[in-house]
């Protein structure tokens, strides 16, 4: 994969999208995907053209017929860090490009009813998410969902018997105890980047050798803000500085931060307006019906216990039509072996049911 449609426009599309959560009332805490919102936006960007993939190439690296590869490079790329699953699909009540559904193999495309959805949320995250985080009305013609969701555990679990109450002062100020977990961790695990502490806790080997995940946490001065530290746990090491000290310890709050963030209203900061505008957005390489996205949303959760981490994240990017879809009509023909069942009125009792093999006959 190319550099610009790799890591580091992930990573780029992540430090703009850190400043943006921060001015919209983010530095109160959240969580976010920037590799889902990469993998969901540049998935639908496969569809863009002329100036609307122009304006996606900026903040993604890549868009139009080549953006098809490169997500389907990444998602099997990160699918190969072990316990993490990678999933998107796409219901669409117009006509898609064959050539679109085809350029994607990874995707699932098909008719799945609100329930469907939900379900497949539920399971694909393993009950971290339990539904869909934007309602799918009859207002909106394509919505694309992707899955991220990890399961690991530590390579060196916490003691749960050294798990303590400990003071945290949040961003208000304000002292509360909470549970914290203690641990000695390698001073090759620890060192500094941009001014913050970054500590990289190892995750246990999966059996088939995938590489396991890395869990970073970062540590910035008092008062800095999100945009400034996070970006830390992702600097290239050559530019960090290895800490200086004979041994390290470290204490990690047991927390679960789960965040619903509607990204539609951060597109314009990010860059991206044509695809929004009815009147401007150019999907045609989508669908033959004139579309533009009306909605980003995202829901992320992190869950960092003594035995392990567990997260996951669904993106939706919905989208609707300026014109009125086209009608479609299904003809259903019963001419063919079918079953019959007859109900009772409250229960679903099958009362009787049949299986017409043959020919149909009727008695007067």
């Amino acid at each position: 994969m190319r550099e610009t449609t790799g890591a580091a426009a992930v990573q780029g599309l992540g430090e703009r999208w850190l400043r943006e959560l921060e001015r919209t009332g983010g530095a109160e805490g959240f969580v976010c995907s920037p590799a889902g919102l990469w993998l969901a936006l540049t998935a639908v960007a496969a569809g863009a053209r002329t100036a609307t993939a122009d304006e996606l190439r900026d903040l993604l690296g890549v868009a139009g017929p080549e953006a098809a590869d490169a997500v389907t490079e990444a998602a099997r790329d990160w699918g190969r860090t072990g316990a993490l699953s990678v999933a998107t699909r796409v219901v669409a009540r117009v006509p898609l490009h064959p050539e679109y559904e085809q350029a994607l193999p990874d995707v699932g495309f098909g008719p799945v009813g609100p329930a469907g959805m939900d379900a497949w949320v539920c399971e694909r995250t393993g009950g971290l998410i339990e539904r869909l985080p934007l309602e799918l009305t009859d207002d909106v013609a394509l919505a694309l969902v992707n899955v991220l969701a990890l399961k690991a555990l530590w390579a060196s679990p916490f003691d749960p018997g050294r798990t303590r109450d400990v003071p945290f002062t949040d961003a208000a100020g304000t002292v509360r105890p909470v549970a914290t977990m203690h641990a000695s961790v390698a001073r090759r695990d620890v060192w500094t980047a941009s001014g913050a502490y970054v500590v990289e806790l190892r995750c246990h080997a999966e059996p088939d050798g995938a590489a396991p995940a890395r869990v970073r946490f970062v540590l910035g001065e008092p008062g800095a803000g999100p945009a400034q530290v996070l970006a830390a746990g992702w600097a290239a090491r050559e530019s960090c500085t290895p800490l200086d000290a004979d041994a390290v310890t470290v204490a990690v709050p047991r927390f679960t931060l789960r965040t619903d963030v509607l990204v539609t209203g951060q597109l314009p900061a990010l860059g991206v307006r044509l695809a929004t505008d009815p009147a401007a957005a150019d999907f045609s390489g989508l669908s033959p019906v004139p579309l533009h996205i009306s909605a980003v949303v995202q829901e992320a959760v992190v869950k960092i216990a003594e035995e392990g981490v567990e997260a996951a994240a669904v993106t939706v990017v919905a989208a609707r039509s300026a014109a009125r879809p086209p009608r479609v009509v299904r003809h259903i023909a019963f001419d063919r072996p079918f079953g019959v069942v007859v109900l009772d009125g409250t229960s679903d009792v099958p009362l009787f049911t049949g299986w017409q093999a043959a020919a149909p006959e009727y008695e007067d």
